[in-house]
C-alpha cells in the first residue's frame, strides 16, 4: 500500500464525531502490517471534566468506542536518543452532501489538476498519512545503512479533536507509552508552513428575556432584539480594541482575535414581539492570555451595556460557558524541533518563516503538558470543513519529505 492508495482508503470512512472507530481499527492494523509496535487507548471521562478544555460534567464527553491508536518505531538504543512524536487526528466535522458535488465520502481525484477531494482531505487525513509514510521513509533509511539514529518515532492517530482533543489530551494528561515523549510535530494544514503559536478561544451562551406581545400591539413588548444588537456592537467594539492593544510578532492577520457569533435564537412566533435570545459566541483568546482573562474582559464589557439599559439592568442576561475551551499556546523558535523543521524546509528550498494561528489544535495539549510541539503539514486551513473540501498532492508529498527529514534532523540532535 503506497500513500495514495492510504489515503483513498482512509477518505472512505465517515469517522465524524463518536464514529471513530472503523477507521481507527483500520489504521491500527494497517500500523501493525507497516512493522510498527502499536498502542491504544480511550480517554477517561472523568479525567477530562477535570481539565480546563472540557465540560464539567463527564457524561457529556463522549469517550466509549472511541480509541486513540498510535505505532513505534524504536531505532538503534532507543535509551539514548529522544522521542519524537508525529500526530494528527482522524475525526472530520459532519458535511452536509447537499452542498458537495459528490458524495463527501467518495474521494474524487483529479490527475490533471493534481488534487484530491473528499471531507478530510485536508483537515486532516492526508496530513495523518504523510506522519506514517515519513516514519516509514525514516526507518527504511536505518535498514538500508544510510542512516544511524537511536531514539523513537511515534506516528499517532487520535479521536475527538474537533470536540476540544479528546485523544490528545488523554495522551498528554496520562502518558500512554512506557516512555518519555521529548517533542512533537502536528500535522494540520499549516501551507507547509511552520505554526508556532495557537489562538484559544472561549465559548459562551448569552441569553436575554424581554417582554412578549401580539404584533397588533408591540409596543406593549420589550423587544429583545435590540438589546442583542446592543451587545453585538459593544464586543465587536471590544473586538478592535484588542486587534489594536493585544499585539504578537506572529501575527498579522486582519483580525488576530476574532470574535464570532455563529448562533442566534429569538422569538417563538412572526407574530409576537420576541421576548426570549439565545446567542452563542466564541470569543478568540491570544497567545500569552489566558481563557479567564479574555471572559472577563467580555462578561465587563456585557456589565457596562446592561448597566446602561434600563430593562436590562432589572432583567440581567447570563452569559455562561458551554461546550469546549481551548487555551492558546506557544512553543519556543529555538527549540530543537522547531530548528529541525526549518531545516528541512530550507534543504528543501521552502519558505521557513513561522507564523500564528488564529484556531486551536492539539497542540496546546502536548505544550501545556510540557512537550515542545509544531504545527506543521499539507493543506490550507481555508479547505477545513467546506463543501468539496480539496488538497493538492504534491503538497502532501512534499508534507511527507519535509517531516521524514525534520524527524531524521531531530532524532539526530541529542
Amino acid at each position: 500500500m503506497d500513500l495514495r492508495d492510504f489515503v483513498d482508503t482512509l477518505l472512505r470512512f465517515e469517522s465524524v464525531e463518536r464514529a471513530e472507530e472503523p477507521a481507527q481499527t483500520w489504521v491500527k492494523n494497517r500500523l501493525g502490517e507497516f512493522g510498527f509496535d502499536t498502542y491504544e487507548w480511550t480517554a477517561d471521562p472523568q479525567q477530562l471534566a477535570e481539565h480546563p478544555s472540557f465540560p464539567d460534567d463527564p457524561s457529556d464527553i463522549a469517550t466509549r468506542g472511541r480509541p486513540s491508536v498510535a505505532g513505534v518505531f524504536e531505532f538503534g538504543d532507543p535509551e539514548a536518543g529522544p522521542t519524537l512524536v508525529l500526530n494528527g487526528h482522524v475525526d472530520v466535522v459532519p458535511a452536509d452532501a447537499e452542498l458537495w458535488t459528490h458524495d463527501p465520502f467518495l474521494p474524487r481525484w483529479d490527475d490533471e489538476a493534481g488534487t484530491v477531494t473528499g471531507r478530510g482531505a485536508a483537515d486532516m487525513k492526508s496530513g495523518l498519512a504523510t506522519c506514517v509514510f515519513a516514519a516509514l521513509d525514516v526507518r527504511e533509511a536505518v535498514e538500508s545503512g544510510d542512516l544511524d539514529l537511536d531514539g523513537r518515532l511515534v506516528v499517532e492517530s487520535v479521536v475527538g479533536e474537533e470536540e476540544g482533543g479528546i485523544g490528545a489530551a488523554a495522551a498528554a494528561l496520562d502518558n500512554p507509552y512506557p516512555f518519555e515523549r521529548d517533542a512533537a510535530l502536528v500535522a494540520e494544514p499549516t501551507r507547509l508552513q511552520p505554526i508556532l503559536a495557537t489562538e484559544g478561544s472561549v465559548m459562551k451562551r448569552l441569553r436575554l428575556t424581554g417582554r412578549t406581545a401580539h404584533a397588533a400591539s408591540r409596543w406593549r413588548g420589550v423587544d429583545v432584539l435590540p438589546k442583542f444588537e446592543a451587545i453585538r456592537r459593544a464586543f465587536f467594539e471590544l473586538e478592535a480594541e484588542r486587534c489594536e492593544t493585544v499585539t504578537h510578532p506572529l501575527y498579522d492577520h486582519p483580525i488576530p482575535w476574532p470574535v464570532c457569533v455563529g448562533r442566534v435564537e429569538a422569538g417563538s412566533w412572526a407574530s409576537t414581539v420576541a421576548g426570549t435570545l439565545t446567542a452563542e459566541w466564541r470569543l478568540g483568546v491570544a497567545p500569552g492570555e489566558s481563557v479567564t482573562e479574555v471572559e472577563q474582559q467580555f462578561e465587563e464589557r456585557l456589565a457596562e451595556v446592561v448597566a446602561d439599559d434600563e430593562w436590562l439592568s432589572e432583567h440581567p442576561p447570563t452569559f455562561e460557558r458551554f461546550s469546549i475551551q481551548f487555551e492558546a499556546a506557544e512553543v519556543s523558535p529555538d527549540e530543537p524541533v522547531v530548528e529541525a523543521v526549518q531545516s528541512a524546509l530550507r534543504a528543501a528550498d521552502l519558505d521557513d518563516d513561522p507564523a500564528g494561528a488564529t484556531y486551536g489544535a492539539d497542540s496546546r495539549h502536548y505544550v501545556h503538558a510540557g512537550i515542545p510541539t509544531v504545527l506543521f503539514g499539507p493543506g490550507d486551513i481555508d479547505q477545513a470543513h467546506f463543501p468539496d473540501e480539496t488538497i493538492a498532492w504534491d503538497e502532501v508529498e512534499t508534507a511527507r519529505d519535509v517531516i521524514g527529514d525534520a524527524a531524521r534532523r531531530f532524532l539526530q540532535s541529542k
